[in-house]
């Protein structure tokens, strides 16, 4: 069941964001979406400083990816100026998205990596204005849940 919080401040989405890293483990992919603006790269830092990350968190959307080094190696991608990943080479995302790292994807809606594996997404976060620096954070864990106990 997704968990649906409103932030006010830049310093609650990424506390938000801390909270979600505490659970993250090297191969897990979490996909963040929202319109222009909307604190995407905020909440990815959040999570980077929870993950060990010292350095600047700043969007990759001119690079397309950046790598951070902290507790353990992290991948920022955004999308948004890939326009359709038809177009691009598999091989362009597959070292971002490796199994020893966490990989954060901004605007999944333009598709989905060559050879990222749809149970690797353990979260998909979307961010919504809602004026100033009110943000509505919708965090929706996708891993699957343990098994029931048996008697």
């Amino acid at each position: 069941m997704p968990t649906t919080t409103e932030t006010t401040a830049p310093e609650e989405t990424e506390a938000l964001a801390a909270q979600l890293a505490e659970h993250l483990r090297p191969g897990d992919v979490v996909l963040v979406s929202g319109e222009l603006g909307a604190g995407k790269t905020t909440f990815v830092r959040g999570a980077c400083r929870a993950l060990g990350v010292a350095g600047a968190v700043t969007s990759p959307t001119f690079t397309i990816a950046r790598r951070y080094d902290g507790d353990v190696p992290v991948s920022h991608l955004d999308l948004y100026r890939l326009g359709d990943l038809a177009d691009e080479d598999p091989a362009l995302l597959a070292d971002e998205l490796g199994p020893d790292r966490v990989a954060f994807v901004e605007w999944p809606e333009v598709g989905t990596p060559a050879g990222l594996d749809p149970e690797r997404v353990v979260a998909q976060v979307r961010l919504e204005h809602r004026g100033g620096d009110r943000r509505l954070v919708v965090v929706r864990d996708t891993r699957p849940s343990a098994p029931p106990a048996q008697p």
